[in-house]
């Protein structure tokens, strides 16, 4: 049964929960309604034409209208359409498992799935705490996370998200969580004129966050290669490698939160190879299979998976479809056109040109600073570029969300237009784009953000 757009319209406004929406908004307004999609581009209900500049919602690696990634869904469904992974397995839990454990850096051999990222991000809190009370270190449950980082919507994950705007309403939360400073350079509090040493700043002050709370209480803590929310903050050189000699020391667990910048969008399988890191797990979830299924997965080392192989031992934490027949058939298919096509090195070979041509716009006014690594970028608003100056909360809603963000989609870009933090523009293409799609973006971007100027 298809809808007519009307009656699409009226269930919509009256049935429809979405997602992080102000529902108010669409009182006098339609609701945008995609129907299709096909390689970077999707259509809406009245046959709009949209390039998908934030692939779906930094998920969309391989693009849209795979028929490879369905029919594999589908083989599945008709063959085993369910099995939970509570004591019993099946071939495509078992084949994934392995395929994940071999692109994973060191010896992250151990795969617990889910079926999404922020399912990911509590499991390897629950682990990191399950694991240091077998190993005779109790009072290690803490967790460190960088401010402004989102890692999910779940009450433990949400916990660690160092948002306050998103938290303040389902307070109280988990406790023991505890923020400290991103690396976004472009508004760096300390080292301003050297981004190296800004980047050993930034990691030093984990090691001061560990000795306030006390070491024996700290557990692990949760970074993304590069953060998403605020605007794409790449780490300084040598950043990581500081924290990784920090959580050795204090013996925290390093979580490499890769939801989004796992699965090539860094031009790498992960993040922390990217990077030259090795971390004690890595969470992950939306490009594993492009979209067409739901799946996500923490990934561990071979030594925190030892005291659950003792006699008796268990970790009593599982989800009903994680690991789900249908999600890991589409991830093996996923995965095994990644090789087949070469997308990391698609990724790696036009990652510059992506940049240089985004890096155009840094000669608008409105335009403060361009920044990210690999297919995964945030521009940055300000009202004066000399002093960086950013904008008032009025002039962000009045700007940002009441012109920005609609006008780009009016011009058939789908992107993001982002206040969490200083406001932005986020740009992470399917993967399999190339310079056309990029000047495409570029070309939308400016007539909009010198209309936005102009509104100054």
């Amino acid at each position: 049964m298809t809808l007519d757009y009307d009656h699409l319209q009226r269930a919509a406004k009256d049935h429809l929960w979405m997602h992080f929406t102000r529902h108010g908004s669409y009182a006098d307004a339609d609701v945008p309604v995609i129907v299709r999609g096909e390689g970077a581009y999707i259509w809406d209900a009245k046959g709009k034409k949209y390039l998908d500049a934030l692939a779906g919602l930094f998920v969309s690696q391989l693009g849209h209208g795979r028929t490879e990634l369905a029919e594999a869904a589908a083989a599945q469904a008709k063959e085993l359409a369910f099995m939970p992974l509570w004591s019993y397995a099946h071939p495509n839990a078992i084949e994934l498992a392995e395929k994940v454990a071999s692109y994973a850096p060191g010896d992250l051999n151990r795969v617990f799935f889910t079926s999404g990222g922020g399912e990911a991000v509590e499991t390897a809190w629950k682990l990191a705490k399950n694991y240091f009370k077998l190993t005779g270190k109790p009072m290690k449950h803490k967790v460190i996370s960088r401010a402004i980082a989102y890692h999910g919507t779940t009450a433990g994950a949400l916990s660690i998200t160092g948002l306050p705007g998103l938290k303040q309403q389902f307070e109280p939360l988990v406790p023991s969580t505890f923020r400290v400073p991103n690396t976004n350079f472009y508004r760096a509090p300390e080292r301003a004129d050297d981004l190296e040493a800004f980047g050993l700043w930034a990691a030093d002050q984990i090691a001061v966050a560990i000795e306030n709370e006390g070491p024996d209480t700290v557990a692990a803590v949760f970074l993304e290669p590069v953060q998403n929310a605020g605007g794409c903050f790449p780490p300084p050189p040598g950043y990581f490698q500081r924290v990784r000699e920090i959580c050795d020391e204090y013996d925290v667990l390093l979580v490499s939160d890769e939801v989004i910048c796992a699965f090539g969008r860094l031009g790498h399988m992960f993040g922390a190879e990217r990077y030259g890191y090795l971390p004690d797990m890595i969470t992950c979830a939306k490009g594993i299979t492009s979209g067409y299924a739901p799946l996500g997965a923490m990934i561990a080392s071979d030594r925190l998976m030892e005291p659950f192989l003792e006699p008796g031992a268990m970790f009593a934490h599982g989800y009903t479809f994680g690991g789900h027949p249908v999600s890991t058939a589409v991830a093996l298919e996923n995965l095994r056109i990644f090789e087949e096509e070469k997308v990391l090195d698609n990724v790696l070979a036009n990652q510059d040109g992506f940049r240089a041509t985004l890096e155009r716009l840094k000669d608008l006014p409105i335009v403060g600073d361009v920044r990210g690594d690999g297919y995964f970028y945030g521009i940055e608003l300000v009202k004066d570029k000399d002093t960086k100056e950013t904008f008032t909360a009025e002039e962000c809603e009045r700007l940002l969300f009441g012109f920005v963000s609609k006008s780009l989609y009016a011009e058939g870009l789908y992107c993001r237009a982002d206040d969490r933090g200083d406001p932005v523009v986020q740009l992470s293409p399917p993967l399999i784009c190339d310079q056309s799609h990029f000047d495409e973006i570029e070309q939308i971007l400016r007539v909009v953000l010198d209309k936005a100027g102009s509104l100054l």
